[in-house]
């Protein structure tokens, strides 16, 4: 158990396996409830991990990846700021069935826990908005999206607080930094899931492999 009590807030931060996540993200999709949620709960890590995001690409022409993008809620305020060549992946299909058209050039279905069987050095940018948290996607993962984005772009990603140490977000982040991988530009606590009373650390690199 973490030591803030933060699993607590969520009923899905208690469920272990993926199996268990998919069927509920399958009856939350229903009749748009996940995106029904997220604006009651004042869902903003989307806003807030773009609003850094842009500061550090300007060139709205980059080819971005949006790893667990969900139903797209991330890949709309990229939209909004003029980016428009994004690819977007997710482990559950009736997330992505909820994707708005168009939204994406290109939709993945894609388990982030293991190898991403995508072209090293594909993309400018990568996103990953929501996704480390309870029972969701593990400290490898940065890895495998270190190898998919080129030297000198940007991840921008958001880590649950009531997991960043006792998954080992904490020491993998330092490693990488340590290790010269990557050159961390921003990294503080956001206002996550507001309502909740959910913080998350919202972290930007530059990769430099």
């Amino acid at each position: 158990m973490s030591k803030n009590g933060v699993e607590n807030k969520l009923p899905i931060y208690k469920l272990k396996t993926g199996k268990e996540i998919k069927k509920y993200y399958d009856l939350w999709t229903e009749n748009n409830n996940y995106n029904k949620d997220m604006v009651d709960w004042d869902y903003s890590a989307p806003r807030e991990a773009i609003s850094v995001f842009v500061k550090y690409n300007q060139n709205n022409k980059i080819k971005i990846f949006d790893a667990g993008c969900g139903t797209g809620l991330v890949g709309i305020e990229l939209k909004k700021n003029g980016y428009n060549i994004i690819d977007g992946a997710d482990f559950s299909q009736s997330m992505l069935n909820q994707v708005p058209k168009n939204l994406y050039q290109n939709l993945y279905k894609i388990d982030l826990n293991k190898k991403i069987s995508l072209k090293d050095n594909t993309y400018d940018a990568i996103t990953c908005v929501g996704t480390f948290t309870y029972g969701h996607v593990h400290p490898p993962a940065l890895d495998e999206m270190t190898k998919i984005c080129k030297n000198g772009g940007n991840i921008s990603f958001t880590i649950n607080v009531g997991i960043y140490e006792e998954y080992g977000f904490d020491n993998k982040i330092d490693e990488m930094k340590k290790d010269g991988i990557w050159k961390i530009e921003e990294f503080f606590k956001s206002n996550y899931i507001k309502n909740k009373g959910v913080n998350a650390w919202l972290c930007l690199v530059t990769v430099q492999k």
